[in-house]
Protein backbone atom coordinates (compact mmCIF):
# COMPACT_ATOMS: atom_id res chain seq x y z
CA UNK A 1 0.00 0.00 0.00
CA UNK A 2 2.91 2.45 0.95
CA UNK A 3 4.04 1.44 -2.70
CA UNK A 4 0.50 2.80 -4.22
CA UNK A 5 0.27 5.46 -1.83
CA UNK A 6 4.33 6.91 -3.19
CA UNK A 7 2.92 5.76 -6.98
CA UNK A 8 0.75 8.86 -7.13
CA UNK A 9 3.81 11.11 -5.88
CA UNK A 10 6.83 9.53 -8.19
CA UNK A 11 4.67 9.73 -11.54
CA UNK A 12 4.20 13.66 -11.22
CA UNK A 13 7.99 14.57 -10.36
CA UNK A 14 8.70 12.11 -13.18
CA UNK A 15 6.31 13.84 -15.44
CA UNK A 16 7.72 17.24 -14.58
CA UNK A 17 11.81 16.27 -15.54
CA UNK A 18 10.12 14.14 -18.79
CA UNK A 19 8.43 17.35 -19.48
CA UNK A 20 11.71 19.74 -18.87
CA UNK A 21 13.54 17.32 -21.06
CA UNK A 22 10.84 17.15 -23.99
CA UNK A 23 11.10 21.40 -23.72
CA UNK A 24 14.88 21.75 -24.17
CA UNK A 25 15.16 18.93 -26.94
CA UNK A 26 12.21 20.95 -28.48
CA UNK A 27 13.71 24.28 -27.84
CA UNK A 28 17.27 22.84 -29.31
CA UNK A 29 15.20 21.38 -32.46
CA UNK A 30 14.32 25.29 -33.21
CA UNK A 31 17.67 26.25 -32.56
CA UNK A 32 18.39 23.76 -35.53
CA UNK A 33 15.40 24.53 -37.54
CA UNK A 34 16.55 28.26 -37.86
CA UNK A 35 19.80 27.81 -38.21
CA UNK A 36 19.31 25.30 -41.02
CA UNK A 37 16.87 27.97 -42.37
CA UNK A 38 19.83 30.38 -42.28
CA UNK A 39 21.77 28.39 -44.30
CA UNK A 40 19.39 27.87 -46.97
CA UNK A 41 19.66 31.57 -47.18
CA UNK A 42 23.36 31.99 -47.43
CA UNK A 43 23.17 28.73 -50.15
CA UNK A 44 20.70 31.52 -52.26
CA UNK A 45 22.51 33.98 -51.65
CA UNK A 46 25.58 32.59 -52.95
CA UNK A 47 23.57 30.52 -55.91
CA UNK A 48 22.38 34.22 -57.12
CA UNK A 49 25.79 35.40 -57.24
CA UNK A 50 27.48 32.76 -59.11
CA UNK A 51 24.66 33.08 -61.62
CA UNK A 52 25.75 37.00 -61.31
CA UNK A 53 29.17 36.09 -62.37
CA UNK A 54 28.45 33.32 -65.00
CA UNK A 55 26.42 36.22 -67.36
CA UNK A 56 28.94 38.70 -66.88
CA UNK A 57 31.46 36.09 -68.00
CA UNK A 58 29.44 35.77 -70.88
CA UNK A 59 29.15 39.45 -71.88
CA UNK A 60 31.96 41.49 -73.69
CA UNK A 61 34.42 43.06 -71.12
CA UNK A 62 34.81 46.50 -72.72
CA UNK A 63 38.17 46.40 -72.60
CA UNK A 64 39.07 46.44 -76.44
CA UNK A 65 39.79 49.41 -77.91
CA UNK A 66 37.36 51.90 -80.85
CA UNK A 67 38.58 52.46 -83.94
CA UNK A 68 39.44 56.35 -82.48
CA UNK A 69 41.21 55.41 -79.62
CA UNK A 70 43.47 53.38 -82.47
CA UNK A 71 43.72 56.86 -84.49
CA UNK A 72 44.80 58.94 -81.62
CA UNK A 73 47.37 56.31 -80.57
CA UNK A 74 48.64 56.43 -84.28
CA UNK A 75 48.50 60.25 -83.87
CA UNK A 76 50.65 60.21 -80.61
CA UNK A 77 53.13 57.39 -81.98
CA UNK A 78 53.84 59.58 -85.16
CA UNK A 79 54.29 62.62 -83.16
CA UNK A 80 56.81 60.74 -80.79
CA UNK A 81 58.49 59.50 -84.13
CA UNK A 82 58.59 63.16 -85.54
CA UNK A 83 60.25 64.46 -82.96
CA UNK A 84 62.60 61.52 -82.57
CA UNK A 85 63.79 62.46 -85.74
CA UNK A 86 64.52 65.66 -85.29
CA UNK A 87 66.31 65.03 -82.41
CA UNK A 88 68.27 62.66 -83.90
CA UNK A 89 69.03 65.36 -86.78
CA UNK A 90 69.65 68.25 -84.00
CA UNK A 91 72.32 65.58 -82.95
CA UNK A 92 73.64 64.64 -86.46
CA UNK A 93 74.06 68.77 -86.80
CA UNK A 94 75.47 69.15 -83.52
CA UNK A 95 78.11 65.82 -83.98
CA UNK A 96 79.38 68.16 -87.36
CA UNK A 97 79.89 71.36 -85.74
CA UNK A 98 81.80 69.48 -82.75
CA UNK A 99 83.69 67.53 -85.68
CA UNK A 100 84.44 70.66 -87.72
CA UNK A 101 85.64 72.27 -84.38
CA UNK A 102 88.28 69.41 -83.78
CA UNK A 103 88.90 69.12 -87.18
CA UNK A 104 90.33 72.70 -87.32
CA UNK A 105 91.93 72.91 -83.98
CA UNK A 106 94.89 70.94 -84.32
CA UNK A 107 95.56 68.89 -81.56
CA UNK A 108 96.22 65.94 -79.41
CA UNK A 109 95.24 62.78 -80.07
CA UNK A 110 93.73 60.62 -82.47
CA UNK A 111 90.79 61.74 -84.15
CA UNK A 112 88.13 58.11 -85.21
CA UNK A 113 85.20 60.64 -86.52
CA UNK A 114 85.90 61.72 -90.34
CA UNK A 115 84.32 64.83 -91.35
CA UNK A 116 82.17 63.73 -94.75
CA UNK A 117 84.35 64.30 -97.51
CA UNK A 118 83.67 66.81 -100.28
CA UNK A 119 82.73 64.99 -103.26
CA UNK A 120 84.45 66.23 -106.45
CA UNK A 121 83.04 65.62 -110.22
CA UNK A 122 85.13 63.20 -111.57
CA UNK A 123 88.25 64.54 -113.66
CA UNK A 124 88.82 62.50 -116.06
CA UNK A 125 85.73 61.02 -117.93
CA UNK A 126 87.45 57.79 -119.38
CA UNK A 127 88.38 56.48 -115.37
CA UNK A 128 85.93 58.27 -113.43
CA UNK A 129 86.69 58.97 -109.95
CA UNK A 130 87.05 61.22 -106.86
CA UNK A 131 89.88 63.17 -105.66
CA UNK A 132 90.15 63.31 -101.30
CA UNK A 133 92.27 65.23 -99.12
CA UNK A 134 93.77 63.24 -96.45
CA UNK A 135 92.21 64.93 -93.06
CA UNK A 136 93.59 64.52 -89.39
CA UNK A 137 92.54 61.01 -88.13
CA UNK A 138 91.62 59.94 -91.46
CA UNK A 139 91.65 56.16 -92.21
CA UNK A 140 91.04 54.39 -95.06
CA UNK A 141 88.08 52.46 -93.44
CA UNK A 142 86.68 55.94 -92.15
CA UNK A 143 86.71 57.08 -95.20
CA UNK A 144 85.26 54.39 -97.00
CA UNK A 145 82.51 54.56 -94.63
CA UNK A 146 81.81 58.34 -95.15
CA UNK A 147 82.12 57.39 -99.18
CA UNK A 148 79.52 55.15 -98.53
CA UNK A 149 77.52 57.39 -96.03
CA UNK A 150 76.99 59.53 -99.11
CA UNK A 151 75.69 56.16 -101.16
CA UNK A 152 78.83 55.95 -102.98
CA UNK A 153 79.35 52.48 -102.96
CA UNK A 154 83.36 52.08 -103.18
CA UNK A 155 85.37 49.21 -100.94
CA UNK A 156 88.75 49.55 -99.58
CA UNK A 157 90.32 47.19 -102.06
CA UNK A 158 89.18 49.55 -104.77
CA UNK A 159 90.96 52.51 -103.09
CA UNK A 160 94.44 50.88 -102.71
CA UNK A 161 94.16 49.52 -105.98
CA UNK A 162 93.41 53.15 -107.23
CA UNK A 163 96.21 54.22 -105.74
CA UNK A 164 99.39 52.11 -105.94
CA UNK A 165 102.13 52.75 -103.01
CA UNK A 166 99.41 54.06 -100.47
CA UNK A 167 100.24 52.23 -97.05
CA UNK A 168 96.39 52.74 -94.87
CA UNK A 169 98.89 52.80 -91.77
CA UNK A 170 100.84 55.94 -93.37
CA UNK A 171 98.27 58.56 -94.35
CA UNK A 172 99.21 61.76 -94.25
CA UNK A 173 97.68 65.04 -93.48
CA UNK A 174 96.20 66.95 -96.66
CA UNK A 175 97.87 63.83 -99.13
CA UNK A 176 95.29 63.80 -101.82
CA UNK A 177 93.99 60.03 -102.68
CA UNK A 178 91.86 59.06 -105.61
CA UNK A 179 88.11 56.99 -105.06
CA UNK A 180 87.06 55.25 -107.70
CA UNK A 181 83.61 56.27 -108.83
CA UNK A 182 81.16 53.29 -108.96
CA UNK A 183 80.83 52.25 -112.27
Amino acid sequence: MTALLAAPVISPAQDAATEERLNKLSAQIDVLIEAKEAQNKKIDALETQVRDLQSQLNKPSGNYASAEDLKQLAEAVEKVDKKRQADSERVVSELEKLGKTLGGGGGGGHRTTVVAPEVKTPIDPAAPHFEYTVQAGDTPSAIVKAYRDKNIKVTLQQILAANPGLKPESLKVGQKIIIPAPQ
